[in-house]
């Protein structure tokens, strides 16, 4: 299952969609509304997130479990770095492996402070590469501190993260860089709204991959996309997410619309975001959706 789903990646198209575990002690209202749709099937891979902005939610690695036995399809669970010391992600690991979620997206984690739960303290013993290395050493059969595994865990591709837009484009190239120099198979941004933004991430996707060999010169770059309906969600973006960057053409568009009602907002916002969808599938066809479970919009794209 992850094998061909990590050569499609690297030679074919791949779309990959998130899912977000909800404050609850079932999923099942994620799975019934993407069977309802038929998402699965117009999909390659789904994603579940590990407690994002530091709240509260059912556990990634379970959620990945019920969706891969559920679809059929290959599920990326995140790990957050956050929540873990080296002896929870590899406990978590091994659980993992035997469920076969063997996709895993290495993630730093948001700051323990703003999470929901009181007093709440973060681990951090590193940063999302420490997980990839951790990774690296079971897929040569030991863990972390050298032990061999009297059996041998089935072979974890690991994923890592990016942001999309920076003023320093070789800020950018340096993240590239340490992801691959990590491992990674696959680096997933965050979402891209521009075309020559992307055009720039490509040039320097590549360029921080020319300086490896082997494995680690076939990493893919994985665009992010989170269609944008609203005006408000545009305008938060901007201006409070690092890392992305929206263009003016879409906030002037949106505003416009927005003066005249919810429907014209909405209907300009899904054609700004299905334009881009379709710009991005000709370009470079390696795209992760995200929707924040709105999934009934998921389908509408990639209907």
């Amino acid at each position: 299952m992850f094998e061909r789903l990590i050569k499609k990646l690297k030679t074919g198209r791949y779309i990959s969609l998130e899912t977000t575990p909800g404050h609850l002690p079932t999923i099942d209202n994620i799975t019934q509304k993407i069977e309802e749709l038929g998402l699965h099937k117009k999909i390659d891979a789904f994603s579940t997130t590990d407690n994002p902005l530091a709240k509260l939610k059912y556990s990634s690695i379970l959620a990945a479990v019920k969706l891969q036995q559920k679809f059929k399809k290959p599920v990326i669970a995140t790990m957050s770095m956050r929540d873990r010391n080296k002896l929870a992600l590899q406990s978590d690991l091994l659980g993992a492996n035997d469920f076969d979620v063997r996709a895993i997206l290495a993630l730093t984690g948001d700051p323990a402070k703003i999470s929901d739960q009181p007093n709440t303290k973060g681990c951090f013993e590193g940063d999302s590469t420490l997980l990839l290395d951790i990774i690296k050493c079971f897929n040569a059969g030991i863990d972390y501190a050298g032990k061999e595994f009297k059996v041998k865990p089935k072979r974890i591709f690991p994923f890592a993260v990016s942001n999309a837009y920076a003023k320093n484009p070789k800020t950018l190239q340096k993240r590239f860089r340490k992801k691959i120099e990590h491992r990674a198979v696959g680096v997933i941004t965050q979402p891209v709204f521009d075309i020559e933004n992307v055009k720039l991430l490509l040039q320097l996707f590549e360029e921080a991959k020319s300086e490896f060999t082997g494995e680690r010169k076939t990493a893919q770059l994985i665009l992010g996309f989170f269609p944008i309906t609203r005006l408000k969600t545009a305008q938060f973006l901007a201006s409070h997410v690092p890392g992305i960057n929206v263009p003016n053409r879409w906030i002037d568009e949106l505003y416009k619309a927005h003066k005249d009602g919810e429907k014209k907002e909405y209907e300009v916002g899904f054609e700004l975001s299905r334009g881009l969808f379709e710009e991005l599938l000709r370009l470079h066809p390696k795209i992760h959706i995200m929707t924040a479970n709105r999934f009934e919009l998921a389908n509408e794209i990639l209907s």
